[in-house]
């Protein structure tokens, strides 16, 4: 379930996203005296959906949003709602594509959460699925890093993700991990039905997740530093994923 702590899409550009979707949004709140476009937008999108619009202080602002970058601008939601594997299908089946689903084993930092939802909508993954426990979920920090990219890829929380790596398996999925040896993921063909496990930022994928992958996916490296952020490497291995799906000429 979505987390019941209050919760608030933060920053000009994740406002404005949510404000033109169909996500619930309890208040605005917009800093006083701060006068913009952005603002404007924000104002008259929150005025045309007859929302609550409360000018605050910047203290105030600071206070809500725990002194992130806000921007002045700070709407009050319901948590977000998580869908379901079904729900993954559904979005592929609609746009008639074969599925590209990823799946985080146990991801920790927020930024990088919301970088890998902005890339993933970039590149038309159809979901993201990610452990009940021991992952981030879906807070206003994700919110802001997505810039409004939340708004649009479906991330489903499930128990297992072993028993959930299975059941895609079972529907037809292929799963390639992501490890330090394995194939040269510039030779992956991600056409067909696919998953790509991206693993936590320090342990990598756990053991069984692992076994339980089809192919093991590598990126290679000459230089000195022999890892990459979380999010930098989802976003080559799904614009590899894209490139394989969606090829020039």
């Amino acid at each position: 379930m979505p987390s019941k702590q209050p919760e608030f899409i933060i920053g000009r550009h994740p406002a404005v996203a949510a404000l033109k979707s169909d996500q619930e949004i309890n208040k605005v709140f917009i800093q006083k005296d701060l006068r913009s476009d952005a603002i404007a937008s924000v104002i008259k999108l929150a005025r045309e959906r007859r929302l609550v619009i409360s000018m605050v202080p910047k203290t105030k602002l600071d206070q809500m949003t725990n002194n992130e970058n806000h921007q002045g601008v700070a709407l009050a939601v319901a948590a977000y709602k998580y869908a379901t594997i079904d729900d993954l299908f559904a979005r592929a089946t609609e746009r008639d594509e074969a599925p590209f689903f990823l799946i985080l084993d146990e991801l920790a930092d927020p930024h990088n959460l919301g970088s890998i939802l902005r890339t993933a909508d970039a590149a038309g993954v159809h979901g993201i699925i990610i452990p009940r426990r021991r992952s981030v979920g879906l807070t206003s920090v994700v919110a802001k890093t997505s810039t409004g990219a939340i708004e649009h890829v479906p991330v489903a929380r499930v128990t297992n993700l072993v028993q959930t790596a299975k059941e895609l398996q079972a529907r037809g999925l292929w799963l390639f991990g992501t490890d330090m040896q394995g194939t040269d993921y510039r030779r992956w063909d991600a056409k067909g039905p696919v998953a790509l496990v991206i693993g936590n930022e320090g342990k990598g994928i756990s053991s069984l997740l692992k076994k339980t992958c089809d192919e093991m996916l590598t990126i290679p490296m000459i230089g000195h530093v022999q890892s990459l952020n979380a999010s930098v490497a989802a976003s080559l291995l799904i614009y590899q994923g894209f490139n394989s799906r969606h090829p020039l000429g």
